[in-house]
């Protein structure tokens, strides 16, 4: 009897679709998109490379040697041009590198003063050690503690040379004068460190801190209590706002099921105006979700509201417009409620993991980053940040509301095509 039960059970499982996928195709996938954030490769963690942006102010021999060790770095992504891939001849300024970093094109930039050649390299007194300045967007607090740490490394494995010279250079000053003799040999050493080749990357952290002095700048949010609060109302309340629609765009199929659908388009309401009805409430009832979501984090967590509610109003109809229209579709495409619990509990939850809704996507590998682009919610948290965090003048939101535009007329095309089975009832 107990078996019996059992297989009986189970037999049920393999016929509602719905219970199957949340039992085993759920945990694949979200296992799939973790383990590709987080997973390992040879043992290692896999994580992106930092992008950065260099200005060569000193044009210096010893400059020169310092950006090709730091260009070694795996760690690194290193970029001296705006359009370094495209062979573009114009290079960074600190200016330039500064509004890239501004801008989100890059998390950190890094800018070599001039003198940076004819100074030390070593523990000696602050005033006399070489001088680093770090451009940094505090929104990506990982990126300028890496770099920050591969300098002092890069300092100590690449310019052996010149940190012994600096030591001879205080021997001499503090342990009295040397001889030409003993200056000589300790040249001829130098020169051998020169004439060594630099270790390879991958070989080891190296180096300690203070070899170099280095200067971190922070070009955004010096004024903002938390630079975060944008990210999590933006990618918090887009998933919600994705479950609440595909819930809601349930309302088409239980009217399927008890013969609402019928009478209704028994009338003089066409399908296409019943879906773009239904897309108005959503549309309203996702607008007013967020809207609630940005005001609490104004009310309780300090989010500065003020100067922003055309960017935000913009942003909000256009992510409303394209989470509805989602929400729609998913109920045109599923049979039954189950059907369409199992198929938006896979979908947004996916979409929520590699979008950014989660886990922000400048901290996961680049080809994650990429794949990202294809979920709404990337592009809107990107647009909710350009608002609230980067304060970009409102005609830099093209790119986002354009792409969630479209979502949202391609969507509600997809909806509209595969609803014609209702009609054909």
């Amino acid at each position: 009897m107990i078996l019996a039960i059992a297989k009986s059970r189970l037999w049920n499982l393999r016929h509602d679709r719905a219970a199957f996928v949340l039992a085993f195709i759920v945990p694949i996938v979200f296992f799939s998109i973790f383990a590709s954030i987080f997973g390992r490769s040879s043992g290692r963690a896999t994580t992106a490379a930092v992008r950065l942006a260099v200005v060569d102010e000193d044009q210096s021999a010893n400059s020169r040697r310092f950006l090709a060790a730091l260009r070694a770095e795996s760690a690194l992504k290193v970029s001296d041009a705006p359009r370094a891939e495209s062979g573009a001849s114009v290079r960074y300024t600190a200016a330039s590198a500064e509004a890239a970093v501004r801008a989100g094109e890059l998390p950190v930039a890094l800018v070599v003063p001039k003198g940076f050649g004819q100074s030390a390299i070593g523990f000696g007194p602050a005033a006399d050690r070489a001088k680093l300045v770090i451009l940094s967007d505090p929104s990506d607090p990982i990126a300028p503690q890496v770099l920050a740490g591969l300098l002092q490394k890069v300092a100590m494995t690449a310019m052996p040379d010149v940190m012994a010279r600096g030591g001879i250079d205080a021997l001499d000053r503090w342990g009295g004068n040397l001889t030409p003799e003993q200056r000589q040999r300790l040249e001829e050493n130098v020169r051998g460190l020169s004439e060594r080749p630099a270790p390879s990357p991958s070989g080891g952290a190296g180096g300690g801190a203070g070899l170099v002095e280095v200067t971190r700048r922070d070009v955004l949010g010096q004024k903002k209590g938390n630079p975060m609060i944008a990210f999590y109302a933006a990618g918090i309340g887009v998933m919600f706002l994705l479950f609440s629609a595909a819930g809601a765009g349930g309302a088409l199929i239980e009217e399927a099921e008890t013969g609402t659908l019928d009478r209704i388009l028994s009338t003089r309401v066409s399908m296409s105006r019943l879906l773009a009805g239904k897309l108005v409430y959503l549309a309203g009832i996702a607008a007013t979700q967020l809207t609630v979501m940005f005001l609490w984090g104004a009310l309780v967590f300090g989010l500065s509201m003020k100067g922003h509610w055309t960017g935000f109003f913009i942003m909000t109809v256009s992510t409303a417009l394209a989470a509805s229209t989602f929400g729609l579709l998913l109920a045109a495409l599923s049979r039954s409620r189950m059907q369409l619990v199992a198929l938006s509990n896979l979908t947004v939850l996916a979409m929520s993991a590699v979008g950014g809704s989660m886990f922000p996507r400048f901290l996961m590998p680049e080809i994650m980053q990429k794949i990202g682009l294809i979920t709404l919610n990337a592009w809107a948290i990107d647009g909710f940040q350009k608002v609230f965090w980067r304060e970009e003048p409102l005609t830099r939101l093209w790119p986002q509301v354009l792409v969630l535009c479209a979502i949202s007329v391609v969507f509600f095309a997809l909806a509209r095509r595969v609803a014609r089975r209702w009609e054909a009832i």
